[in-house]
């Protein structure tokens, strides 16, 4: 697949991760196809991309929803190629207290809806014969842990391990299914937090004694969608500045 000839659907692209990787492919030219709750952004969103050249479009999705991932999906003006799944949500709070809600929603947006996303992809993907590639981000906090997150920590950890058993299924399609892993990486979101003490001695955990850029993350997904990586599936990619090899 050449960048010209590739559709990329990106979930979760209103803002943060999503924004970031949606406005990378579509320089790489690709057609990059922005999805998230909030129409407003991502519509404003793909009107910026094609006024810098590239080409976009948004539609409206709820991965919660099934019904809104398959409207979205009908409403797009070309079947996908691959699939960014970004979208999620953390909800951070101690596990003893926290509402049972507020783990169920964290669980049906990062695992549920990844696997709703991913599932009407590889559908359509198998129904054209053309194969395609699915990159599900992940997070480091799904191969270890920290505290305050364990609903974020336990659906990315599940979404680790759904990313190889679908890749497993899937390969007789032609289908690639991979795992991207970030670490802690800066965003406008977290900045102020890094700044902070606490921030900081968190940031002198991390081996290379730096935050990650989200520029860090734009080799390895492009790798991953790439007929570069058409050898890889079911791998689990960590992007951390080595924090998973840290001693404890």
């Amino acid at each position: 697949m050449t960048a010209s000839q590739t559709v990329v659907l990106v979930t979760g692209a209103s803002s943060g991760l999503g924004a970031h990787f949606a406005k990378v492919l579509a320089r790489d030219g690709h057609h990059v196809v922005l999805a998230a709750r909030r129409e407003d952004r991502i519509d404003a969103l793909a009107n910026e991309i094609v006024a810098s050249g590239g080409s976009a479009e948004a539609v409206r999705m709820d991965v919660t929803d099934p019904a809104s991932v398959d409207a979205a999906f009908s409403a797009m003006s070309r079947p996908v190629d691959a699939v960014v799944n970004n979208a999620g949500t953390s909800q951070p709070a101690a596990a003893i207290e926290q509402p049972l809600e507020e783990f169920e929603e964290v669980i049906d947006t990062n695992l549920t809806g990844v696997f709703t996303v991913a599932r009407t992809a590889a559908r359509q993907m198998r129904n054209r014969g053309a194969g395609g590639a699915i990159v599900n981000i992940a997070s480091i906090l799904g191969l270890r842990v920290a505290g305050q997150v364990a609903a974020y920590s336990a659906s990315k950890a599940a979404v680790i391990h759904m990313t190889k058993a679908l890749a497993l299924e899937w390969a007789r399609y032609g289908i690639r299914v991979n795992a991207l892993c970030p670490g802690y990486v800066e965003t406008p979101l977290n900045s102020e937090f890094f700044a902070t003490a606490a921030g900081q001695a968190l940031v002198r955990r991390i081996p290379q004694r730096r935050l990650g850029q989200l520029s860090d993350l734009d080799a390895p997904l492009r790798l991953l969608l790439s007929d570069e990586a058409s050898y890889m599936t079911g791998s689990v990619v960590a992007v951390d500045g080595g924090h998973l090899v840290s001693s404890l």
